[in-house]
């Protein structure tokens, strides 16, 4: 049963939170927006138009920037928290009471780790749902001009591949499918279309979930037994329809950070795409165990700077709180090493044990310096 004392700290707690993630969101925002003005205002004359193209990429960045910050403005609303609680010599009371000094940030920790639960739910229901080709392309948020094609791989084996795309116009010029023999009626099949258009997923349209392609070669299969079940349909004049199950317009062009944007059933998916390389099966490894670890990474840090901040009470709280920033630094500066320690150039160690291993040095170590703080 949370005493009014609880209440306090989780109001403190909840606003320090709010305050230290408006105030990092607005700055990054703020740099970001004086840095790339130009991207914004090109093409747009009025005032208006550019205020809301920039509301609406900015309102689709916020999730972006919340997941980089997360697990930092967790760590400083706790940090912040108790060091005003010190500062306003509200911790000697309790402990003068019998109030364990454990059992006085207990409502704290208990946020912290509730506010990690967020991590997850921006992870999996809000970057997926965002205009990821807006927020990484913000000089073409509408797809007008021409992107570059990133050939992958279909669940089936089929490649795709092309010269260029318009996503405005869910097309791709030069479109080039080689369809496996397992899938080509006995027979490794090669399209070239000079153009083909993606038609997204409609229940009762055979014609729908996959590729419309035109002034295609060969402009006729011989041999070709129609079948409704058949992931190729000629139409006709040099027009078939083929179709995909993971390989749609967004997947062929791909951003940059495009495995930020996934959900993690998503990244399993693409792990069991075939013919990947074995670059690409390295880094999306470490992306799914990353996922997995990323909760208590976040309750690692907290209880790793909260130790620090209680573990000597009378030194100056602006002494320890940059002590806690330093640990935040040596922190990550060790998770990014451990992930560089894993890519396909060193391959060092395994995709698991380069997410894992920051978890199991400094998960023993934080609960040990928790449990040596004076009660």
């Amino acid at each position: 049963m949370l005493t009014i004392l609880d209440r306090q700290m989780v109001f403190n707690f909840v606003k320090a939170y709010l305050f230290c993630l408006v105030s990092l969101m607005g700055l990054f925002i703020v740099v970001d927006l004086f840095m790339n003005l130009e991207d914004f205002t090109a093409q747009r004359k009025d005032f208006e138009s550019v205020l809301r193209f920039i509301g609406t990429y900015y309102g689709y960045k916020s999730f972006q920037i919340f997941d980089r910050l997360c697990e930092s403005v967790v760590l400083l609303a706790g940090m912040f928290t108790i060091a005003w609680m010190q500062r306003s010599n509200e911790l000697l009371p309790l402990l003068s009471a019998g109030v364990s000094t454990r059992r006085a940030v207990q409502p704290v920790l208990l946020c912290a780790f509730a506010m990690m639960g967020l991590v997850v739910v921006n992870q999996e229901f809000a970057l997926p749902n965002i205009d990821i080709f807006m927020v990484e392309n913000r000089a073409n948020p509408e797809g007008a001009k021409d992107s570059e094609v990133r050939g992958t791989w279909d669940l089936n084996g089929t490649h795709i591949s092309g010269k260029n795309a318009v996503k405005k116009e869910s097309m791709i010029r030069e479109f080039v499918a080689i369809i496996p023999a397992h899938v080509g009626q006995g027979q490794m099949r090669t399209l070239q279309a000079r153009e083909a258009r993606y038609i997204p997923h409609q229940d009762g349209d055979l014609r729908s979930g996959g590729w419309l392609l035109k002034n295609t070669n060969p402009p006729e299969l011989p041999n070709w037994r129609e079948d409704e079940d058949d992931v190729l349909m000629p139409l006709g004049d040099g027009a078939y329809f083929l179709k995909t199950k993971a390989v749609d317009l967004d997947t062929v062009v791909r951003v940059k950070n495009w495995t930020l944007y996934l959900p993690t059933w998503q990244i399993l998916q693409e792990l069991d795409r075939p013919n990947n390389t074995q670059r690409l099966l390295g880094d999306l490894a470490v992306v799914f165990h990353t996922r997995l670890t990323r909760p208590l990474v976040g309750i690692i840090l907290v209880l790793l700077g909260l130790s620090v901040i209680l573990r000597d009470q009378n030194r100056n709280i602006f002494i320890s709180a940059g002590l806690c920033l330093m640990l935040c630094v040596v922190f990550f500066a060790s998770i990014f090493a451990c992930k560089s320690l894993a890519q396909d150039e060193v391959k060092w160690i395994s995709p698991a044990l380069a997410a894992w291993l920051p978890v199991l040095v400094f998960g023993p170590v934080s609960f040990v310096m928790y449990a040596e703080v004076h009660t």
